[in-house]
């Protein structure tokens, strides 16, 4: 009977999650990779309808309300910006207040709210200026107050609604799996790099056949199928409802971090006790019975802990226990890694303004087809689904006989393998764009801005490797600040992920705004104006070479001072030795003598 009761209680999850009820789930019933179907499914429609609007969204800045280059690009990178800074919000309302699956419904019908406003914006002709097909935008008619604020606040109503479903939708997902359970570990393990594999499925479908339909349809019927395949996507993750399991809200994640550091700035004079066992703890039954698990002191940052020092007060803003400093810790750590990753995301930001704006100045037709400058992307979306499944399938699996290590290598020489690939693109993109550079002049369309006569696939490598790029320092960026991340503050640990993106696009707008304003200096003509073929990418495109190579070696002296979190189950370790057990063959005289 005891056996009996012992295998009933093994069938439950260890990692405290619950159903919508708050009840314990049965590990056999809830979770896993049937669960996850219906997460994945969901983010292709969502990426079908995010890059549905973003990926061409610098053409009608620039076509239909007449905006310039640099004005066009900027909206574009602050909006994009925007998108991936409101995660932050959207984390700390699940963390603290209402869980991830509440947090993520309410999010989505914002999000819904902002892209039907945005179609009816882009349809109705009282709702945007007239067309113009002068190739001067400046001579243009502009966009009225009214149009822009119909447009920019459907726009940033959008955003908002992302702020809710972009740190939630990851982080259900992962929560899928047990970190207690080897098995469901070594499927974690996986499952960013299939995540990603499957999102971008979505992205590939808008960046070729929405992008398609926007420039040779119609940009409502362009706007409306994103919003219509959004609209699928949520009804998609409602239906996966019976299958989720759930991590219970555990309060305000910055309100638990400010204490620690209120608090040890109260006790800056208070000498630390050499034994970290005479330091404030909880007993290991208040975390059990609330799901949460304890963390040991370690010797980092050890000012904080200073926080859980008795002096007599036990007031929360002066005394905390030792698993609510290690919880602040750990995401201080994460910070100048996060910090490291704002230039790499600025060159992302270029693949859907400067980059598709070199796309208009060359030859796009392939017969009677020509092809939209926004579908490119589309490269980088199957340039990184090859990748993925190379990386998974073969790189990981060669890296495990050489390091033992579950991953293949560690997620920071993920990261920094991604950095490289990073430095190597804007060498490319650099000399590319002298070259069509040269061949304006030589065919003299420099001063009235013409098509360069090559075809628009010279700008294919850069596309190519921004996909390779973003199959090692993308997947490995959203996996690390999860992993990393306390168990309970792994929303806000993913909204670390998509702040670096937005951090990208806002560092690229003031670049481009600045070096645009100081190469202008003098009577210089500048470096980017609205005609391209008069502008100097090039230099621009080499300056970003040398901020790469910097903040590589800022990276690398990062990850030398970064400390890795200790796992809070043994599934590492277990993983591990099953390699080394898997690796190491013994011969056949070793054999014969055992």
């Amino acid at each position: 009977m005891a056996a009996e009761e012992g295998q009933r209680v093994d069938q439950y999850t260890q990692d405290g999650t619950v159903d919508l009820k708050g009840n314990p789930v049965l590990r056999s019933k809830r979770g896993g990779w049937t669960a996850c179907s219906f997460v994945v499914v969901y983010e292709v429609f969502e990426r079908m309808a995010y890059y549905g609007i973003s990926s061409n969204l610098i053409v009608y800045l620039t076509n239909k309300l007449h905006q310039g280059t640099v004005t066009s690009a900027n909206n574009v990178t602050n909006w994009v910006g925007t998108i991936w800074i409101t995660p932050i919000l959207g984390a700390y309302v699940a963390d603290a207040h209402l869980g991830r699956y509440w947090t993520f419904l309410i999010a989505s019908i914002i999000y819904l709210s902002g892209m039907s406003v945005l179609t009816l914006a882009v349809s109705l002709p009282s709702l945007k200026p007239p067309p113009c097909r002068d190739p001067h935008v400046e001579n243009c008619k502009k966009a009225s107050p009214l149009h822009l604020a119909v447009f920019y606040g459907a726009l940033y109503t959008l955003a908002i609604g992302t702020g809710g479903t972009k740190p939630n939708i990851s982080t259900i997902g992962a929560d899928q799996f047990d970190d207690f359970d080897p098995k469901e570990k070594n499927h974690k393990l996986s499952f960013f790099n299939w995540w990603m594999f499957s999102i971008f499925f979505g992205t590939l479908f808008a960046n070729t056949v929405l992008v398609y339909i926007q420039d040779n349809v119609g940009w409502a019927l362009g706007y409306g199928l994103p919003t219509l395949g959004l609209l699928i996507s949520v009804i998609i993750f409602l239906a996966g409802t019976p299958f989720y399991r759930h991590k219970v809200p555990t309060g305000s994640p910055f309100t638990r971090m400010a204490k620690v550091i209120v608090a040890a700035v109260r006790k800056w004079t208070v000498t630390l006790p050499s034994d970290p066992k005479e330091l404030h703890e909880l007993n290991l039954e208040d975390y059990t019975k609330t799901g949460k698990f304890r963390i040991d002191s370690t010797p980092t940052l050890r000012f904080l802990n200073k926080a859980a020092v008795k002096t007599g007060s036990n007031r929360p803003w002066k005394l905390c226990s030792v698993t609510q400093i290690e919880e602040t810790k750990q995401m201080i750590r994460m910070v100048p890694i996060l910090v490291a990753t704002f230039v790499p995301s600025t060159m992302v930001a270029q693949i859907n303004t400067l980059f598709v704006k070199q796309g208009t100045t060359l030859d796009r037709a392939i017969g009677s087809f020509k092809i939209p400058p926004a579908s490119l992307s589309g490269f980088v979306t199957l340039s990184m689904l090859v990748s993925v499944v190379l990386y998974d399938r073969f790189f990981v699996k060669i890296m495990q006989k050489l390091t033992k290590n579950p991953r293949g290598i560690t997620l920071l020489q993920r990261m920094a393998i991604g950095m490289l690939f990073h430095i190597i693109i804007m060498v490319v993109a650099s000399l590319t764009e002298r070259y069509r550079l040269n061949l304006a002049k030589e065919h003299g369309v420099v001063e009235n801005g013409g098509q360069v006569p090559i075809t628009i696939f010279i700008l294919l490598p850069q596309f190519v490797l921004m996909g390779t790029a973003d199959a090692f320092l993308e997947v490995a960026k959203i996996e690390f600040f999860y992993d990393q991340a306390p168990e309970s503050m792994k929303s806000l640990g993913t909204s670390y992920a998509m702040t670096t993106l937005g951090m990208g696009n806002f560092l690229s707008s003031f670049l481009l705004s600045t070096v645009s304003h100081i190469t202008k200096k003098h009577g210089h003509k500048g470096w980017i104006l609205n005609n391209l073929n008069a502008s100097h990418l090039d230099y621009y495109y080499a300056f970003f070479t040398v901020l790469n190579v910097l903040n590589f070696i800022f990276f690398l002296v990062m990850t030398k001072m970064y400390v890795y979190k200790a796992e809070i189950s043994d599934s590492i370790k277990v993983l591990t030795e099953e390699l080394r057990v898997t690796t190491y063959k013994p011969s056949d005289k070793e054999e014969s003598e055992t």
